[in-house]
Formats: C-alpha cells, structure tokens, sequence
C-alpha cells in the first residue's frame, strides 16, 4: 500500500532523540530506582481555582462543539492580555489551540511549504524539525555559541539566510538553553528579517517562567508587528500541560487565511478547557511565581553542588524549567557522558545533542524534581566525573 510523502519525512523525528529517557523509563520499570531529570513537566498541579473552573464549566454543559477561532471567553482574554504589550490587538487577531505544538504546526502550514527554509537556531526544542518537515519546507541552522550564552547573533542570522528561507522560528525564552533575548538583540535581527522579508514565529511558552532579566518579543516591537506570530499556551505557565490549550497571535491578514486550516484540523477547541484558560489569564494565580522561586533555587543548587567538580561547568540558565552542564572536560561528549550516567549511577539526562550540535557537550538536567533528588544526582554525576579524570579511567 502507498502512503504519503509526510510519513517519510517525519520517521526518522521524534524517537531517536529520546532514546535515552526511553531506556531510562524501562529500567525504571524494570524495578532500578532512576533519578528522572529528562522532561520537562512541572512537578506542582494547577491551581485548584482552575480545576473547579473546568468542572464548573463541564457541570454548564460548556462540552458542545466550538468555533474555529476559539470560544469568545478566551479570544477576549487573549485579546486584553497581548493589548497590553500591543494596543492594536483585537480579536482578529487571536487564534486558539490545543497546546503550542498544535499552534506551531498550523501556523507553518500556513506560512512555508516545499523547498521553503526555516532558519532556527540551535540548539533547538526536539519537535521543532517535525513541525518544519512536515511541511515540506527545510531547516537552515543558526548557530547558537555558548560563548554567546546561547543568545542569537543578528550576524550569524544573517550569515545563515538563503534565498530560500521565509520564516525565522524564534524560541525565547529558549529551550534547551534558558537563554532570554534582550530588546537590542530582538530588534536587531529584526533588522534582519526586515532585509530579507521573513515571517518571525516566537515560541514564547516560558514567558512566565524568566529566573533572570527581562522577557522582550518582537511582538511588541511595532517594526516587526506585521510579521511577527506569537505561539503560546498555558502548559507552563500554569503547570496544565495535560489541558492542551494554546494559541497563536497574529496579524489580522494571517490569522484570517490561517482559519480554515484550524477548521480543517480540529474545528475548534473544548469550550469547557477554553473558560479555564480565560479563568488563568484574567486572576491572579501564583503558580508560576512558585515555580520560578523553585527552578531557580534548584538551579542554584545545581551550580554550587557542581561548581568545584573538575571537568564539570554548570551554565545557570536566565530562565525555564532545565540547565545546561558542559561535560567536555571530562573527555566524553554530552551524549557519551549522559549514556554513561545512567547506566553506572542510575540518573536519566538529556545529552545536549539531542537538540543540536552546538550542544554536543552538554547534558540538560530538568529542575522538576524535589532538592533531595537534585542533591543527590549532583552527588552521582561528581562521582562519575572524578572516576573519568582518574588516572586508570584516563589509561583505560
């Protein structure tokens, strides 16, 4: 039987890069006790004023069918929430989604197709290539340096830009990095896709979870307003991964050709998950607040627990849920060190290659699990870091 050409273009994504949380998540089952620092998935429930909004909601009868746009509780709570960075907003420009991957796949269907080029930078977030080959279109690579703090430079922007290319895939705050674009860096690759006529899609899903600086998005630069599409959701923000419920915001042009391609695929989302979220980003919920307080303490500790361990370099991220450690000293690279820890001390990470060559180095260690958990993988990758710097491990 004949399938289409999109089966070949993502079977090779998706699981090979998660190969080691795969294997990690079988030996636990297998009875090894791992310490699981692979995901990204906060370890604090939603709030429980947004659980009984949602059986509230179910209780209504808010379970029937919606629109495509989005149900008008929502796209008016969006509306008011992006007014506030943009004055011009207004519900034509709102599109909702069940989650941010949903919006970014709609959103490049609308925008690129075969032989297009996406510029991204890398490292970049795993699903990223999915939602770009999907398509049919490319990924051109922007490297992201370490001696940059992983920022995005407008020059190695530019250096990379093809003929090609018509959208720029913009992550900040960034996955796996932590890195926080400031307003200057923005506004000068913006000069960049101004030269070239691109479209800037900004994943901005950890906009609430910025451990340290300021949080900037094109979006709020009126430069860049016509070509700018803010993809987010309340995954993050609100520990309510499992909601699905997520959005794209756009130019009124965009998100009107891009509503039938919603309508397409999901013809709206769960009204009843739809008056949650607008419950979440119209009250004063602390949760995100809790869980920047504990991400940046854990990732403190991570730093001061690993600071004096040769071969071992911590690199404290400015926001997110992870933290990136640079194992080159050791004399292995971040996929052999990660393969390594986990099958001598029993603690899952991610090897930095996983999301680009850049950050083939360095493991990424999430910061969703409790200190005593945190303490004691620092204490098992010192000890895996010392046996590598031995002189028999060094011979051997």
């Amino acid at each position: 039987m004949r399938y289409s050409s999109i089966t070949d273009r993502l079977a090779d994504l998706g699981s090979e890069k998660w190969a080691l949380h795969i294997h990690a998540r079988q030996m636990q089952a297998s009875g090894t006790d791992i310490i699981q620092l692979t995901i990204g998935e906060p370890d604090m429930p939603p709030d429980a004023s947004l659980l009984a909004e949602a059986q509230r909601a179910m209780n209504a009868g808010r379970y029937r069918y919606s629109n495509g746009r989005g149900e008008p509780s929502v796209v008016n709570a969006l509306t008011a929430r992006y007014a506030k960075r943009r004055p011009d907003v207004t519900a034509e420009n709102v599109l909702c989604f069940p989650g941010t991957q949903t919006a970014l796949f709609a959103v490049m269907l609308g925008l690129v197709e075969a032989g297009d080029g996406v510029l991204v930078g890398d490292p970049l977030y795993a699903t990223y290539d999915g939602v770009i080959q999907s398509t049919g279109a490319h990924r051109v690579t922007v490297p992201l340096k370490p001696e940059h703090g992983f920022h995005m430079q407008a020059a190695d922007l530019e250096r990379a830009v093809t003929p090609a290319c018509r959208v720029l895939l913009l992550n900040t705050p960034h996955n796996p990095t932590g890195a926080v674009l400031t307003v200057e860096e923005i506004a000068a690759i913006g000069d960049v896709c101004r030269k070239h006529d691109l479209w800037i899609v900004c994943d901005e899903v950890y906009e609430e979870l910025i451990l340290s600086g300021t949080f900037a998005s094109p979006f709020d630069n009126p430069d860049l307003a016509e070509r700018t599409i803010v993809v987010s959701s309340i995954s993050k923000s609100h520990a309510a991964p499992g909601f699905r419920s997520g959005w794209a915001i756009g130019p009124v042009d965009f998100a009107n050709r891009l509503l039938p391609v919603s309508e397409t695929m999901l013809f709206g989302v769960q009204p009843f998950i739809a008056d949650m979220t607008a419950y979440a980003l119209t009250h004063e919920i602390d949760t995100a607040a809790a869980m920047r307080t504990a991400y940046k303490a854990r990732a403190d500790r991570i730093v001061q627990g690993l600071r004096n361990v040769p071969g071992i370099v911590p690199l404290p991220p400015e926001a997110g849920m992870f933290i990136l450690i640079d194992v080159a000293g050791t004399g292995l690279t971040g996929d052999a060190f990660a393969w390594r820890l986990l099958e001598e001390e029993h603690v899952a990470v991610m090897p930095g290659a996983s999301f680009g060559k850049e950050a083939t180095n360095f493991i990424r260690v999430s910061l969703t699990v409790p200190d005593t958990a945190i303490d004691e993988a620092c204490g098992r990758i010192t000890r895996l870091a010392i046996r590598l710097l031995s002189p028999r491990e060094r011979r051997a």
